[in-house]
């Protein structure tokens, strides 16, 4: 069954950035509930700014669910990358998404690899970064398998990462851990729309693999805000048997309630 997720912000270094909603927790079940969402994604600076215990709670009197839980804050905050030239600052890009990895787990949600990837450069070769980039999606992968979650990764624009760009780069990173990893694509419709010939043929390039979709216009608006043909896009998640979340990773435009309402009311269009 394809879910419908809404992400909330608790970053405030990250005002204006691709989240929904940024007034709180509990702000955000409200918000979710009111307009009939069955989860959240929950952006963070790390585990000691949620209390699982209140989240739990807020989560079941809203009837939702967690959708999956961001690391973007290691890079945001604390400048970590999977792929730095410094072997420590890797091994705390790893604690610190362990960490999440555990956050989310109690809930049955994912973790999201994004802007912790890093980058290749001068001092990290491509060959070098990749090989870095898929052993430790191989580790946090078997560390996620203890709460029968599994790791998500996500492939970027050429400006926000220069290692994966397309859901075929994604794929062949992931046949690099063999046939028993717990790694998943996220596929996120704004970066495709920068980066793959045909949207449509992307997702069909990862079927089977796709665990997680941020569900976004062309533009980062809601969806019905920019050019995607949704119509196609639709047709295709359908095609291609994905059953995981659709998440609204988008500006808050015109504001944080319209887009949530913009966003539900796409899915209910296509999905409902």
């Amino acid at each position: 069954m394809i879910k419908s997720a809404v992400t909330v912000s608790l970053v405030e270094a990250a005002r204006g950035g691709p989240f929904v909603l940024w007034e709180g927790l509990e702000s955000a079940c409200k918000t979710a509930q009111e307009l009939g969402f069955d989860a959240i994604e929950v952006f963070s600076l790390g585990p000691e700014q949620v209390d699982s215990d209140v989240l739990e709670k807020l989560l079941n009197d809203h009837g939702l669910e967690l959708a999956a839980v961001g690391t973007g804050a290691g890079k945001v905050k604390h400048g970590l990358t999977l792929t730095s030239p410094c072997s420590e600052e890797r091994q705390k890009a790893r604690e610190f998404i362990k960490r999440i990895i555990d956050m989310g787990g109690r809930f049955g949600a994912g973790a999201i690899l994004g802007s912790m990837q890093g980058f290749w450069n001068d001092e990290v070769s491509k060959e070098d970064a990749l090989k870095l980039l898929a052993d430790a999606c191989g580790e946090l992968g078997e560390y996620a398998r203890q709460f029968n979650v599994p790791f998500i990764y996500e492939h970027l624009n050429r400006f926000e990462t220069n290692l994966c760009n397309t859901v075929a780069d994604n794929v062949t990173l992931l046949n690099t851990l063999g046939d028993d990893h717990n790694v998943v694509i996220l596929a996120d419709l704004f970066h495709m729309n920068i980066e793959e010939v045909d949207i449509c043929q992307g997702l069909r390039d990862g079927q089977g693999l796709i665990g997680h979709i941020h569900f976004v216009d062309s533009n980062r608006r809601p969806i019905g805000g920019g050019h995607i043909d949704m119509d196609a896009v639709s047709a295709t998640i359908k095609e291609i048997g994905y059953e995981g979340y659709l998440s609204a990773e988008a500006v808050p435009y015109p504001s944080e309630y319209e887009a949530a309402k913009q966003t539900i009311e796409s899915y209910n269009k296509y999905f409902g």
